[in-house]
């Protein structure tokens, strides 16, 4: 079959397009938020610890940072819940974190307001000015949520309807989906 010049480029500007909406999907979800291993263990470091053993409760605050595997949590403070189990206090529950939170894996950069990361069901919802960076890619919204083992990921913003400011945006490189 030949195409004509002008559909060719029709068809050459609709794959482009494709491509984008596909590096989308790749920048929000994807594999690297797949790398968290709620059996792995987490190292934390921060200025300030505190530990209330009666609620299973503990919080770091000062340039908190928490790795587990090749992921981080940067915050200006961490709460982590652990389940109550017989005597004392077992695995860690949730991590909630607060002010200047990045989530930071070897692909992505994810910026928040706040997140919480529920071991059980392995998923991180970070609010608040959410913005992932991937290489030179951008998506923007008011919510986050990940899951860490299906790499699924969904965008939100509290803003809706065409030509508003603040919806949910992307700008995306092409060949930028999974380089820096």
């Amino acid at each position: 079959m030949v195409m004509s010049g002008t559909r060719m480029q029709s068809a050459k500007r609709k794959l482009g397009l494709a491509s984008l909406v596909v590096a989308g999907v790749a920048l929000t979800a994807g594999g690297a938020f797949a790398q968290l291993d709620p059996r792995a263990p987490t190292d934390i470091t921060a200025d300030y610890s505190e530990v209330i053993q009666s609620q299973c409760l503990s919080t770091w605050s000062g340039a908190v940072e928490a790795l587990q595997g090749k992921t981080r949590i940067r915050a200006d403070k961490i709460v982590v819940h652990s389940r109550k189990g017989g005597d004392g206090c077992g695995d860690m529950d949730r991590l909630e974190a607060d002010g200047q939170v990045y989530f930071v894996t070897p692909e992505r950069t994810v910026r928040a307001d706040s997140a919480i990361y529920v071991f059980s069901s392995e998923t991180v919802t970070l609010t608040g000015n959410v913005i992932v960076v991937q290489g030179k890619s951008v998506v923007r919204g008011d919510r986050l949520v990940i899951n860490t083992k299906t790499g699924q990921a969904q965008m939100s913003s509290n803003t809706t309807g065409r030509n508003k400011a603040g919806r949910v945006r992307g700008v995306f490189y092409p060949n930028q989906g999974t380089t820096n």
